[in-house]
């Protein structure tokens, strides 16, 4: 590693603009959604593998819980699913299920780090409290729950009915918790049990994480009637098998999902005729739709738009008044409800269950009212980020702090109490890096293809009706495996590796381009090896949605090294030696028409193509000067080697040398074989006109005796990278392939999106086992015997990589090439000899 570019701002600021910009690390939108960040991506990959407890393995790193979740979860990560943008949503949660399905408590990672001395109270059982209690004994603290229900689970248990999470699915994943060494205690209720006051005492933390177990009633007028009672109780009383009256005419007031579990069980606990009202219209309750739907399913009536007006009945409830609900939200999207109170409905009912919102249960709190000091809405007070409270060791989440949570979002607030409890006994920052906890919005873009829009989401399998409606059965069974599957082959794996997943290069060196220029700049140093191991196809710019021209940056690293004499490697030595025998009279020659008695233009062969064939570039010539006389030519290489290397004085020179050559021609007009040499003089001599070989045989016409040779037969067809925007030269050799007869494989990358060859950049002396890789990679995408090349260096990039490679201009001018195979690899010493016979054949044009 060597320091470099230190006064090099423009590099500098290129770089800034990838680690600033970069997507590689960018999580996908469902992972970013998702509060606690499970790695969708990663296991529903598996899954598609068939590799289903690995899926699972990548969905315990995050989540201990996982068929709970899979089960009731809200799944927001559905939402923000690629696939909903033309279709329908990833099914992440069933996936999540399935992979559940595969648990094994002995296979349970239950150790610990060192143990520690601090003790932690925690206060509620429910999802916050069971994942801070994982998270922290994990760590090694002493770690105790304490739980007023005589069962775990909190909320989970006792808000959420058995045929949407069977009781023995809890059981199993909560005793996770005593494995690890967590004491949980039940039937043990704060303020009642045990005062708050004595575990202040006691414990060198507590994180509160009651959830909201007391159900919000409505002030209306009849509210003393008896068969009038709260939604949250009803449920607790179902879940733990405890006494309940039912009604037969029950009417819930609700439009969440809580509403739509109470309304469900009260069919299953034998109620003959349910309704469920809300102020919402249907497509603005906030209750799942699916679960609705179900709902409808098992007989229960939905009424949308009204609020309740009066509880009607002598002693007992008979009947309620309904009003017309004009809107619910005000402009400002607050809640604020609207009435049309002429427009009225009654209903006949027995029982009203109210599940219009839930809050929490504070009393045991009233000694500390330090927790609510400046609360304004009744709530504990906690910092947002940290979760702490205004007594420095009391940490609050979930419910106890703001609205009521779903599963996941509780998860979360449990792991960032974790987090900060644990940074509190270390006297650590609380706040620093905690940006990204909880849900965000990811800076990702991935854009859908054609063959990915509008696929169907595959359906979970569910009881039947008949048994649904008179038992607490999980309704829903899940996927199958064949199912399971199928769905997983749908996720998109969106991500921004694009780069990563076509360069090979970048590979070797980061896991994506961000990491590598801000380990960079950071150090202000690099292994020169990574600049000089960049082919310079830009392939990885084609597939950047930002369009980094990352070739660009390791050339002027290359120029940058060359300047503080650092560059290039020793190496290229022999690419220096090339290039000055290139520049030496004994291989350049510099010819007019003499025959025609003028010269309009100038036959440039390049290096590759004499080094490999001087028949060809003799035969070019010939046909070049019979169909347009006044053609001359000119053997002088383009310097790109030495311009590759960063060497632009050197350059600069060589260079100015073929400029030399153009202008003792007085040319108007320059013909190149190679496409580097097409590249380069198009770009540094724009005011001179350049034509491909390709485009001025196509429209000269071939040789008569090339025409038809082909008969049929199938050659693949590379296209060269450095002309990859060229679609004139693609065009052209396309068609004159056609009128020689043959038939064209097209490669999976070809024209504008072909691959390198593996040649260009200077590569194969830097880092030879990389281009070796490039060359194979390419050329083992051609299925036919043959691969046709229009660059003598992409025909010796293709023999290097496995294939039987041939010049295009060997099927037009090389008439024995049939008989003799393709020539295979030349030794350089043969190389530089038909450099020389190339000049001879060049010299006898039209003497």
């Amino acid at each position: 590693m060597i320091q470099w570019f230190k006064n090099d701002e423009l590099l500098k600021q290129k770089m800034q603009k990838v680690v600033d910009e970069c997507m590689g690390e960018s999580p996908s939108y469902c992972v970013a959604t998702c509060p606690l960040h499970v790695d969708v991506k990663g296991y529903t990959g598996k899954i598609a593998n068939g590799e289903f407890k690995e899926a699972l393995a990548i969905i315990r790193q995050d989540l201990p819980f996982p068929g709970i979740l899979g089960r009731i979860c809200a799944h927001p990560c559905e939402e923000k699913c690629k696939q909903k943008e033309e279709g329908q949503p990833l099914a992440i949660q069933s996936l999540k299920r399935f992979a559940a399905n595969y648990d094994n408590e002995f296979e349970w990672d239950i150790s610990i780090e060192r143990e520690r001395s601090e003790k932690v109270a925690i206060i509620g059982s429910g999802p916050a409290g069971a994942m801070a209690a994982y998270v922290l004994r994990k760590k090694g603290y002493k770690v105790t729950i304490f739980e007023a229900l005589p069962v775990v689970g909190g909320m989970l248990r006792v808000g959420i009915p058995a045929y949407r999470l069977p009781r023995h699915i809890i059981d199993f994943e909560y005793s996770i918790l005593p494995l690890l060494g967590v004491e949980i205690k039940l039937n043990t209720k704060v303020g009642e049990d045990v005062k708050f006051n004595d575990l202040l005492k006691e414990y060198d933390a507590i994180f509160l994480a009651v959830g909201a177990h007391k159900s919000i009633m409505l002030g209306a007028p009849g509210g003393n009637l008896e068969g009038i009672i709260p939604g949250v109780d009803f449920l607790r009383n179902v879940s733990l098998d405890l006494p309940q009256t039912i009604g037969e005419k029950v009417t819930v007031i609700g439009g969440g999902n809580v509403a739509v579990d109470v309304a469900r069980s009260a069919v299953r606990k034998g109620a003959k005729k349910v309704t469920l009202i809300c102020l919402e219209q249907r497509d603005e309750m906030p209750a799942h739709a699916w679960e609705v739907e179900e709902a409808e399913e098992e007989g229960i009536e939905v009424i949308n738009g009204y609020g309740l007006k009066q509880y009607l009945g002598e002693g007992k409830l008979e009947k309620l008044e309904m009003k017309k609900c004009i809107f619910v939200f005000d402009e400002n999207g607050r809640f604020n409800p609207q009435y049309a109170e002429d427009e009225t409905i009654t209903l006949e009912t027995d029982m009203v269950i109210l599940a219009i919102g839930q809050t929490m249960e504070k009393e045991f709190l009233n000694e500390t009212s330090e927790l609510f000091a400046s609360s304004t809405n009744g709530k504990v007070m906690a910092d947002p980020v940290t979760l702490q409270t205004p007594i420095p060791k009391v940490f609050a989440g979930g419910d106890m702090v703001g609205r009521p949570l779903i599963a996941i979002e509780a998860l979360a607030h449990g792991k960032k109490a974790a987090i900060s409890i644990d940074r509190f006994f270390n006297n650590e920052d609380m706040t620093i890096g905690r940006e990204r906890e909880g849900t965000f919005e990811t800076n990702l873009v991935r854009e859908l293809k054609d063959e990915e829009r509008g696929t169907v989401r595959t359906r979970t399998r569910k009881i039947s009706l008949e048994r649904r409606i008179t038992t607490f059965d999980e309704v829903d069974m899940g996927l199958t495996e064949k199912a399971a599957k199928q769905e997983a082959t749908r996720c998109l794996q969106c991500e921004c590796k694009l780069c990563m997943k076509e360069c090979i290069m970048l590979n070797e060196f980061c896991e994506y381009p961000k990491q590598l220029m801000e380990q960079t700049l950071a150090a202000c140093c690099i292994d020169p090896l990574i600049p000089y191991s960049c082919n310079m196809c830009n392939q990885c710019t084609i597939n950047c949605p930002k369009d980094y021209k990352f070739s660009e940056i390791f050339a002027q690293m290359r120029k940058d090294l060359v300047k503080d004499g650092l560059g290039p490697l020793p190496q290229h030595k022999p690419i220096h030696m090339h290039q000055k025998l290139g520049f030496h009279p004994l291989f350049n020659i510099v010819k007019p028409d003499i025959k025609a008695g003028y010269t309009k233009r100038a036959f440039m062969p390049g290096c590759s193509l004499p080094s490999y064939s001087p028949l060809l570039v003799g035969s070019i010539l010939r046909h070049l000067q019979k169909e347009l006389p006044g053609t001359g030519a000119v053997l002088r290489c383009c310097g790109k080697p030495t311009k590759a290397l960063g060497l632009e004085k050197e350059f600069a020179e060589r260079y100015k040398l073929l400029e030399d050559a153009f202008t003792e021609l007085k040319v108007e007009e320059i013909i190149v074989a190679c496409q580097s040499c097409y590249s380069m003089i198009t770009t540094m001599s724009p005011d001179l006109r350049v034509r491909s070989l390709y485009e001025v045989l196509k429209e000269i016409g071939i040789p008569e005796e090339a025409k038809g040779i082909g008969k049929g037969r199938v050659m693949a067809l590379h296209d060269s990278c450095v002309t990859r925007e060229c679609s004139n030269i693609h065009d052209s050799v396309r068609y004159l392939m056609r009128e020689m007869g043959y038939k064209i494989e097209e490669l999976p990358h070809n024209r504008q999106n072909t691959r390198c060859c593996g040649f260009g950049g200077m590569v194969v002396p830097a880092n030879p086992s990389l281009a070796k890789r490039v060359m194979n990679r390419r050329a083992s995408e051609a299925k036919s015997e043959y691969i046709i090349t229009y660059c003598a260096a992409c025909r010796e990039s293709m023999t290097l990589g496995g294939k039987k490679a041939l010049h295009l201009m060997d099927l037009m001018f090389n008439r024995d090439w049939e008989k003799t195979g393709a020539p295979g690899l030349q030794n350089p010493l043969k190389n530089w000899l038909n450099r020389y016979k190339s000049k001879q054949q060049i010299k006898s044009s039209h003497m």
